[in-house]
């Protein structure tokens, strides 16, 4: 092949330009997944810290970036979240949730809503709570449940929505937000819970959207099911309808 003068100078002219990145600069995102457990973990555990687009309620969260960690042995873990701060919309709400997992098994998942990119610190220290997969279900509602489905509406996908009945009707839980407490009667299968009092904290309006519906389907609760095969408890309103649906946690 002949090479001209002109075809060397730009050969060594482009030879001399500085290599431009394929990508943006990455931002990180760096914290840690705790639970209060003294144990280790198996030696399969995988955790996985997402970053998500959580500003719709009516739709799945959009996974922005995420770790999966294996090798950990205990808490605290380590993560980092790498992604392109370019694309995060300031206008849009984001959260951090986390689990722990054995293969297919849900060893410890996030219960709290962790706002970042909301105007205060970024709390990159995600608190994970256990699992228990084979916790009893019994005739009672008494136990940790999970909310499923809310005035037929479903849930936010891994938005955490929790209700814990002792056995004495002492009634706390998360609302996907807030924590909330109060009291309930059960005689039979009817049941009614007492006004709730919850903490005032402030997050994305999806979040804020699923508690509020969570407190209207218990303040219509009037009696229950419990599928023992399933684990599920079913919240049931005065006409028999379904106002939420429960899975034992």
């Amino acid at each position: 092949m002949h090479f001209t003068r002109r075809h060397l100078v730009a050969t060594m002219a482009a030879s001399l330009l500085p290599t431009l990145p394929a990508m943006a600069d990455a931002t990180i995102l760096r914290g840690t997944v705790n639970y209060v457990e003294r144990m280790a973990l198996p030696a399969n555990a995988v955790v996985v810290v997402q970053l998500a687009d959580v500003s719709l309620a009516d739709a799945p969260a959009k996974i922005i970036a995420e770790d999966r960690i294996t090798g950990a042995k205990g808490s605290p873990i380590p993560y980092r979240l790498s992604f392109d701060h370019a694309g995060i919309n300031l206008r849009h709400r984001y959260a951090l949730q986390a689990r722990i997992l054995d293969g297919d098994r849900l060893l410890f998942v996030t219960t709290r809503h962790h706002a970042v990119f909301a105007g205060g610190r970024n709390n990159t220290r995600l608190l994970v709570q256990r699992v228990a997969e084979h916790a009893p279900v019994g005739t009672s509602p008494a136990g940790k449940w999970l909310a499923e489905d809310i005035l037929g509406g479903g849930v936010i996908d891994r938005l955490q929505t929790t209700l814990e009945i002792t056995p004495d009707g002492i009634v706390s839980g998360h609302g996907g937000c807030n924590r909330y407490s109060g009291r309930v009667s059960i005689t039979g299968q009817t049941i009614s819970f007492s006004p709730l009092a919850s903490t005032r904290m402030a997050c994305a309006p999806a979040a804020m959207a699923q508690e509020q519906k969570f407190h209207q389907a218990l303040e219509q609760a009037r009696g229950f099911r419990i599928n023992v095969r399933e684990r599920k408890l079913i919240l049931r309103d005065g006409t028999g309808a379904t106002v939420a649906r429960l899975a034992a946690m």
